[in-house]
């Protein structure tokens, strides 16, 4: 399977862009442990445009995480050609993503994301029109339809073909579904047995194992299949070698170390004070959100007060001994059931 010039080994897995989860840390680790390409998080088009640095910071990208997607959303046609354009010269990522799905309120609800689905010849023109401005490879991530009444999925991919996108990302829902319900891979598949796609369909929605990846690849033919919301705080989700959990904690760990180290980089970089101050605790914000989110910690008794204690933490002196704790613990959780 290829996109662009980017050759995929058989069944790729991919990393969904998501908001607050795909920073360069989780990336990094997702893509050492099996990723075949990953995704930033999303970046707003007339924030980039505006040069909002917290939207801007969005752009770094590793050369180790590569292939890496960098996903663009907005509603207005200029402006999300413009960040295209800046995208493309200042990140150089392998791919642009045009984010067509996201189904939340303060996205969709303003025309952008999965509100495209509302307005199909605007989502038809902004797609020509970025495909025309960059020389990066452009896909799309979208939806079932708006609605159940509203399943314009088999049509719309054909005519986002048209406009030139070399890929496409479904999710198995509608946007009226948002994330309740079960991912309906059935149009999914239909998307991909159309004699007249020929570009990749990658599938979304629901999977929570490889093995459940593997079956969408044997049921529907899909050409790579995207994983969400199951890999929060489980970095190893692509391993198909199962880790102890001494080793899934070690990860951990190493991405608290990169998102520190990231941050600190980037402010002695731009000689800011103020942000070399704060990047301990930014990293740390953003390295919380998995540690809250890891399977890893259950079964641990009592463990509700030291979880609570992890995710107040706000400096690396109260933060590492609550880890050293925590890894204590599940080392001991590890000997009891070998």
């Amino acid at each position: 399977m290829k996109i662009g010039n980017i050759e995929f080994p058989d069944r790729p897995l991919f990393l969904a862009p998501m908001e607050d989860v795909t920073d360069i840390g989780f990336r990094r680790l997702c893509k050492q442990q099996g990723a075949q390409m990953v995704y930033t998080e999303f970046v707003a088009a007339e924030a980039l445009v505006r040069s909002v640095r917290s939207t801007v910071d969005k752009l770094t990208i590793a050369d180790d995480e590569r292939p890496v997607g960098i996903q663009i959303y907005g509603r207005d046609v200029d402006a999300v050609v413009e960040a295209a354009r800046i995208v493309e010269s200042q990140a150089h990522p392998d791919i642009i993503d045009l984010n067509f799905g996201c189904p939340v309120k303060k996205v969709a609800g303003k025309g952008a994301g999965a509100g495209m689905l509302r307005n199909i010849p605007l989502m038809l023109e902004m797609t020509r029109r970025v495909v025309d401005a960059v020389k990066t490879p452009v896909t799309v991530k979208t939806r079932l339809g708006w609605s159940h009444d509203d399943l314009v999925i088999t049509t719309l991919a054909e005519q986002l073909q048209d406009c030139g996108i070399q890929a496409l990302t479904i999710h198995g829902r509608t946007r009226a579904q948002m994330y309740t319900g079960e991912a309906d891979w059935s149009l999914i598949g239909e998307v991909k047995n159309n004699p007249r796609i020929h570009i990749p369909i990658i599938g979304n929605g629901d999977i929570t194992s490889i093995a459940e990846a593997d079956a969408a690849f044997d049921r529907y033919g899909v050409d790579a299949v995207m994983v969400g919301r199951a890999t929060f705080g489980c970095p190893w989700f692509f391993n198909r070698e199962q880790l102890t959990l001494t080793e899934k904690m070690r990860l951990l760990r190493e991405q608290l170390r990169i998102n520190i180290e990231r941050l600190t980089v980037d402010a002695q970089q731009r000689n800011d004070a103020r942000g070399l101050e704060s990047a301990e605790l930014r990293g740390i914000l953003h390295t919380r959100r998995h540690l809250a989110a890891t399977p890893i910690f259950k079964g641990i008794p009592d463990f509700r007060q030291t979880r609570i204690a992890m995710l107040r933490a706000n400096t690396l002196d109260e933060l590492i001994p609550i880890l050293d704790e925590a890894e204590r613990r599940v080392m001991e959780l590890e000997k009891q059931t070998e």
